[in-house]
């Protein structure tokens, strides 16, 4: 099967997310998989020209080395507002391109301006067209008086896809909301590869070594991009001032907005760890230096149905998590499956010291673990593969 995937961000730069990991397990299972993509980064780019031409990456897999995945990123106006009204032209010939080219058997979007491009030329060619959700995507959208016509056409696109995926029962209820035909959804959960965080156990103590963590000191984890909304700063803010909890540490992995922030909060003490951005090989161990993992993010429309993959893999790692209460997380983990909720991030660190102080961290783990079991990548991989056949055979084609 060839694959023709297209998005709206990086694909070297950002991630590994979910398109990264099927992609690459697709790729391993004898399928061709060709990307297009966009570099949302291009803003924080030094001396960048005007008019950056087209690339061609080449193969650039993202989760396993051996697998084949090739990369075009069409050329772009690098100014504000121009950069998306360039994709209407550049992406929109780089897709006729590949469709004449490498004649895909399904195109995959998960982008908005191009996923919409992408699925009017997938109809008018007669190729089927995925739409696979995993956030909202209008509301990422930087540029706010942009958003009415992003949601259109967003919505748009759920309509006229011969299929739509999305990753958790939250986002099946918002592509229905937003136009989308009940049956045409498919829940295509995250997955985790359960095997990775299970071995990293034993890199536990040269981790917390490392990185000043004691014995008996509770170590709190979070990882990903660091979004504004993320709670972070509110959560490093409680634990500096606090003058009665010295035995917790928190320590955050990644970069992003905030990232200045959180070291000035951070200042001279040492209950706060950055480890700025950290390789995808080296997740396993971090994770298995921490006794309790964090969603502190703030309940917005951005966040209402999300469940990134990060919940997953602090699961398979055996840890508890504490996690606001978004709706999407509370719909895909209910209680009392090792993901304890607390209404804003100020009370993370209040709810941190009772799972402490009543003996919960290794129990609820345990919980976390056993809910995440089925979520396995080859179970989701198969699931994924099956069907994106039956698309391509013509299943409940529009």
């Amino acid at each position: 099967m060839k694959i023709l995937l297209i998005q709206e961000t990086n694909w070297i730069e950002r991630g590994p997310h979910q398109q990264h990991h099927l992609m690459d397990r697709m790729s391993l299972r004898g399928h061709e998989i060709r990307v297009i993509d966009y570099d949302l980064l291009w803003r924080d780019k030094k001396n960048r020209p005007i008019i950056k031409k087209r690339e061609y990456f080449g193969n650039q897999p993202k989760v396993f080395p051996e697998a084949k995945v090739e990369l075009i990123r069409p050329a772009v106006i690098q100014l504000h507002i121009a950069d998306y009204l360039s994709i209407v032209v550049t992406h929109k010939m780089e897709i006729k391109k590949q469709i004449e080219e490498f004649k895909p058997n399904v195109i995959l979007s998960f982008g908005i301006m191009n996923a919409y491009i992408g699925a009017r030329l997938a109809k008018k060619h007669g190729i089927p067209h995925i739409y696979y959700l995993i956030d909202h995507l209008h509301t990422l959208l930087p540029f706010k008086p942009g958003r009415f016509l992003a949601k259109y056409l967003e919505s748009k696109t759920l309509k006229i896809s011969d299929r739509v995926f999305v990753i958790n029962r939250g986002l099946a209820d918002y592509a229905e909301e937003m136009g989308a035909d009940k049956e045409k959804i498919s829940i295509i959960p995250g997955g985790v590869d359960l095997e990775r965080y299970q071995q990293a156990i034993i890199k536990r103590e040269e981790v917390r070594k490392k990185y000043g963590v004691k014995d008996d000191e509770i170590l709190l984890f979070f990882m990903g991009w660091l979004y504004e909304f993320s709670g972070l700063k509110e959560v490093a803010q409680e634990l500096v001032k606090s003058k009665s909890k010295n035995n917790i540490k928190l320590i955050i992995v990644g970069e992003g907005d905030i990232f200045e922030k959180l070291k000035k909060i951070k200042g001279n003490s040492d209950r706060i760890i950055l480890t700025g951005k950290q390789s995808f090989e080296s997740i396993p161990e971090l994770l298995s230096a921490a006794d309790i993992c964090l969603l502190p993010a703030y309940d917005i429309p951005i966040m209402k149905n999300i469940v990134p993959i990060k919940m997953y893999e602090y699961m398979a790692a055996g840890k508890p998590v504490i996690a606001t209460s978004l709706p999407g997380i509370m719909k895909e983990f209910g209680k009392d499956n090792g993901v304890i909720y607390v209404d804003r991030p100020e009370d993370v660190l209040e709810k941190a010291v009772e799972l402490i102080e009543n003996g919960g961290i290794e129990k609820e783990g345990r919980k976390a673990r056993k809910f995440v079991e089925k979520y396995g990548w080859d179970n989701i991989t198969d699931e994924f593969e099956g069907v994106l056949e039956e698309v391509v055979r013509g299943v409940d084609r529009i």
